[in-house]
């Protein structure tokens, strides 16, 4: 006989789920699936090599604008009816871009799975998080955005299997996937929780050292966006052509970098439940500092599909441990919580748009792979600088509290 823990415990296990098939629809399946579109697009004369490119940018966009009105949408009609009709309109942009009608058609749907993404990084963990405990939201975060690393995974595996078929029957095919996920999901969404507002104003000095706190890591999240761009773009590239190992190996790097996605929520959500999100988010970012130096200089390749799994797991792997650190600094405050994480996925959105396309004119420029790997180590080794900024004026602000 079921106790009501049991029961309890398997609502928690359905809303993870949820979440889960979410983030893989929204973002893993609707981003990171065209990558290895490109080419065969522009093979099938679909559109120009410059249209292209020019049409993946829309979801970067769109991600942006998403991330704008995800809230404003959850308070007109709720959260979980928010969610639901997101990934039922990931799932239609699939469809819709089975036929290349025109560019303004394409770049209107993938506009479309831009802001369905948005929407669902602002609103998912959100929604699934107030029903875990304490103690297992690190984990359950980790779980929720592990369908990023999914979707990068399928974006090197499924996909070229479904290439065989046909570039129509690929875009069917994800389809036909992203609607099968989101009926699956769709009974498993809980309802919203309350969110709680505190009443009264909190003194000066608490005020001041929340809102340092809350800068510190809207810095620190836009610079990792801009750390994690060159990798993330570029990283077939420069295997394939930077190191001369041809597009074979680079797409093997790339199921690796899949594989990093795929281990990186879960990884780092388990030591931020240990250790913290703060100290988390310190060490993963040296670690990332270091792989990008390893991915620079080395040229062995077992180390360097070493290097690559660990980059791989960072892009997916550090959400889960921000949103803790905006847990931890605003604790027991979820309505405040709600509010910071869509504003730290806004910047997060907007510096990764701006880093993209900065990115692709340096290396327009340049034609140095190394150039922009160095420039986000760079980025990243200023994220940590913050943090000594921070621990600077620890005791000046203690001493006002």
């Amino acid at each position: 006989m079921d106790t009501l823990e049991d029961r309890g415990a398997a609502a928690t296990a359905r809303a993870i789920f949820a979440g889960l098939c979410a983030s893989l629809v929204g973002i893993g399946l609707a981003r990171f699936a065209y990558t290895p579109l490109i080419p065969p697009m522009i093979d099938a004369h679909w559109f120009a090599a410059g249209d292209v490119i020019y049409l993946g940018a829309a979801n970067l966009v769109g991600y942006l604008v998403g991330a704008l009105l995800g809230r404003p949408l959850a308070r007109r009609f709720g959260a979980r009816p928010a969610l639901r009709a997101m990934m039922m309109a990931a799932s239609a942009a699939f469809f819709a871009c089975a036929f290349p009608l025109s560019v303004g058609w394409f770049f209107g749907w993938r506009l479309v799975s831009g802001i369905a993404g948005g929407i669902i990084m602002v609103l998912a963990a959100s929604t699934v998080l107030p029903h875990v405990p304490a103690q297992r939201k690190g984990m359950a975060s980790g779980a929720i955005f592990l369908g990023i690393g999914l979707g990068i995974a399928a974006s090197g595996t499924v996909v070229p299997l479904l290439l065989d078929m046909g570039m129509r029957a690929t875009w069917l095919g994800l389809g036909i996937l992203s609607l099968l996920l989101s009926f699956a999901s769709w009974p498993c969404w809980p309802h919203a929780a309350h969110t709680h507002v505190p009443v009264g104003e909190p003194d000066a000095a608490r005020q001041s050292a929340v809102r340092f706190e809350l800068n510190l890591l809207y810095t620190q999240y836009a610079l990792m966006a801009v750390g994690l761009v060159p990798m993330m773009v570029f990283l077939v590239d420069y295997v394939a052509r930077g190191l001369g190992w041809g597009t074979q190996t680079a797409a093997l790097f790339w199921v690796v970098y899949g594989v990093g996605a795929i281990a990186g929520p879960m990884a780092y959500g388990a030591l931020s439940d240990r250790v913290g999100p703060a100290l988390t988010s310190h060490l993963v970012i040296w670690l990332q500092i270091a792989a990008i130096a390893g991915m620079m200089y080395v040229t062995d390749h077992l180390l360097l599909v070493a290097v690559t799994l660990v980059i791989g797991s960072f892009p997916p792997g550090i959400v889960p441990v921000t949103l803790g650190r905006v847990h931890g600094i605003l604790d027991g405050d979820a309505h405040a919580q709600n509010v910071v994480w869509s504003k730290a996925t806004t910047v997060f959105a907007l510096f990764q748009a701006l880093a993209g396309y900065a990115y692709s004119y340096l290396f327009a420029h340049s034609g140095s792979h190394r150039l922009l790997m160095g420039i986000g180590a760079g980025a990243l080794a200023i994220a940590l600088l913050a943090d000594g900024v921070k621990k600077a004026l620890a005791k000046p602000a203690d001493a006002l509290v």
